[in-house]
């Protein structure tokens, strides 16, 4: 069968770089890291003190006290960006047959949040165990997807990805595949995650996963330098609407890039570390670029994973220079991580974002806080250290790795 062409037709992003997909973007040219000492609870005795946290932003300037109750964090993320990407495609929703419109979403953890607190206060509790009726609905990971399909009556195919740090990307590219096999018009994919608590930081930090940089929060985040010592904790949502392109060309919709690829792999190798060759990463690229049908010379950009981690950082260059030879020399590669964080299960959406706009705009925006480097890894590569730069860019990736193995990539190619 004649597969249908993807495109980009909206864009949504609440992260802790700014509270828009545009600010978002501006944010990320100027090179501004996100990261600050903590303020939603007391991290006094926590080894790790900081973390990329939302800015100015209040559950009540976007809902009611009675629908707020019913959503944990991660949802009312998903809910707000979603709601700028929708306006931003100029979707009329009385125009569009909502039967063949779907939401597929991404999150790695879920109602962490709302975990925590029913699970601590029935801890306190001599008496008989009381759970808020909302603390299994609030929870559980798919929904978000649920309720953004509730309040928007799309009745297409609805769903939750989750394969940790690359639950997103996985979304997008079910999207992706779903659309140009004909089975939806549209779909609403990205993915949210609300872990900054005690329970994530605390389970990140047992875990030596995370930076311990207290003295300097801002440049914690330090992807493919020398003295990178764990990611840094982030949080937020990303949306993005993907349609088919004669859809959206009939309703008149704008046009941010189209999709045209999508790869997924596992390294089966170990629980949390990557496999030091990068197999997979390679893996991953090598199948969202067949699936595109692109020769390895037509990328220009590849928005990394680049956590910050130690081993991570190392494995993600070996694998671009294992499939691209030489190639890998002429793309222009970045970490948006070094100036958002992660944001775990949301990292491929926000990420994805931000290679969206480079498409569109030929700018890559610039991996920060690069001091020293590392002699383990190849720095011949260009990692658009400390500016954005401007350049031509017609075919880019984006890579997300999860916990478990778990690699997703997804390739963009400017609109024609």
């Amino acid at each position: 069968m004649e597969l249908k062409r993807v495109v980009v037709t909206g864009l949504g992003a609440l992260t802790p770089l700014a509270n828009s997909a545009p600010d978002y973007w501006d944010a990320l040219l100027q090179g501004l890291s996100a990261a600050a000492p903590i303020t939603k609870f007391d991290v006094s005795q926590f080894k790790t003190q900081f973390a990329c946290e939302l800015k100015d932003f209040n559950p009540g300037d976007h809902f009611d006290r009675k629908e707020a109750r019913k959503y944990d964090p991660f949802t009312q993320y998903a809910m707000v960006s979603t709601a700028e990407a929708i306006q931003d495609a100029g979707i009329d929703l009385e125009q569009i047959d909502k039967d063949r419109v779907g939401v597929i979403w991404g999150s790695g953890i879920g109602g962490l949040e709302t975990f925590l607190k029913e699970v601590s206060g029935y801890a306190k509790t001599d008496g008989p165990p009381r759970f808020s009726p909302f603390f299994i609905p609030k929870m559980i990971a798919d929904i978000a997807a649920g309720h953004i399909s509730i309040k928007y009556g799309f009745r297409g195919p609805n769903y939750t990805t989750t394969s940790a740090c690359a639950s997103s990307a996985n979304a997008l590219i079910d999207s992706f595949n779903l659309i140009r096999l004909g089975k939806a018009d549209m779909f609403i994919s990205g993915g949210s995650e609300a872990a900054v608590n005690e329970a994530g930081l605390g389970g990140f930090s047992a875990m030596h996963a995370i930076s311990v940089r207290n003295d300097d929060p801002k440049t914690a985040s330090r992807p493919f330098d020398k003295d990178r010592d764990g990611f840094v904790l982030g949080e937020g949502s990303g949306t993005i609407i993907f349609e088919e392109l004669e859809h959206a060309k009939k309703r008149g919709a704008k046009i941010y890039a189209e999709v045209v690829g999508g790869g997924m792999s596992a390294d089966a190798y170990h629980m949390t570390s990557p496999h030091p060759e990068g197999h997979g990463a390679m893996k991953v690229m090598q199948n969202a670029l067949e699936d595109a049908g692109l020769d390895i010379t037509e990328v220009d950009h590849i928005n990394t994973h680049g956590t910050s981690t130690p081993l991570g950082d190392i494995a993600e260059p070996k694998a671009i220079v294992s499939l691209f030879g030489e190639h890998a020399y002429k793309i222009s590669i970045n970490s948006t991580k070094s100036m958002i964080g992660h944001l775990l299960g949301a990292a491929g959406a926000a990420e994805s974002i931000a290679t969206i706009l480079a498409v569109q705009n030929d700018v890559v925006p610039p991996t920060i806080n690069h001091f020293t480097d590392d002699p383990e890894i190849d720095n011949k590569l260009d990692f658009t250290f400390h500016k954005a730069k401007e350049r031509k860019v017609r075919v880019a990736l984006s890579n997300t790795f999860g916990f478990g193995g778990h690699n997703a990539c997804v390739a963009f190619k400017k609109f024609e």
